[in-house]
């Protein structure tokens, strides 16, 4: 599939699991979307809280973390340049794909009313790191479930319809962190952007040189060092 040409500004929904995934999983397309006059809004449904090592930093604790984290990804989506990010604070690494989530996700949809929405592919078990983090799979899972059949179908969750949240379908969904992606974005200008933006997490990163260097070294294999070119990868899904 090519990359969208679309007339017109789109509203542009991204729901993940936790602070830095838009940023790693697709920083380089919300920024390259950003600079093309396109609303982007991050909700993250956790707060990361329990991205630290209790062994090497005792002071730390997960509602710490979470204020930390809150002002990380603000940042961070200030540099990509979409809207203050919006959270529902789950506990990290509890998310299970069950119906008081996927009302909760559905009720996002109808508030926000996005044309475009992204996640990431449920399906994908192994990323580059080892296994995939079960918050991923079930965030992705949890989205999707909430997009088909309920988003746009009065007949679900009526309580809902009861509050003022009323059906919508997102136009397309674009699916990250896939191993069978069918649309490839060229974010060779923006994998700056996307790289700065990573960095603002600076809870999560160890060792910033080493994690420049192993974000460059993800040029395409028919790219150089000299000249190197970056893609992202999705899973797209139109609904008309």
């Amino acid at each position: 599939m090519k990359e969208p040409t679309w007339n017109e500004p789109r509203k542009i929904l991204v729901i993940l699991a936790h602070p830095d995934d838009p940023e790693f999983f697709c920083g380089g397309t919300l920024a390259k979307w950003a600079r093309e006059g396109h609303s982007i809004q991050y909700l993250l449904l956790t707060c990361g809280d329990k991205g630290f090592n209790p062994a090497t930093q005792p002071d730390m604790t997960p509602e710490k973390l979470c204020g930390i984290r809150h002002g990380e990804q603000a940042e961070a989506a200030k540099v990509i340049g979409a809207e203050p990010p919006l959270f529902l604070d789950l506990p990290d690494g509890y998310l299970i794909p069950d119906l008081n989530l996927r009302r909760d996700v559905v009720r996002e949809i109808r508030r926000h009313k996005p044309d475009i929405l992204v996640t990431c592919d449920p399906q994908n078990l192994f990323a580059l790191y080892g296994i995939n983090h079960p918050d991923h799979r079930a965030c992705g899972q949890v989205v999707l479930d909430a997009v088909f059949p309920a988003a746009g179908n009065p007949a679900y969750f009526p309580d809902l319809l009861a509050q003022g949240f009323d059906p919508h379908m997102p136009k397309e969904v674009w699916c990250s962190l896939t191993n069978q992606p069918n649309t490839t974005i060229d974010v060779t200008d923006t994998w700056e952007i996307k790289l700065q933006g990573i960095l603002r997490h600076k809870s999560q990163v160890q060792d910033a040189d080493k994690l420049i260097e192993r974000m460059k070294s993800r040029r395409t294999e028919d790219s150089t060092d000299e000249n190197p070119r970056y893609e992202e990868k999705f899973r797209v899904i139109k609904y008309g």
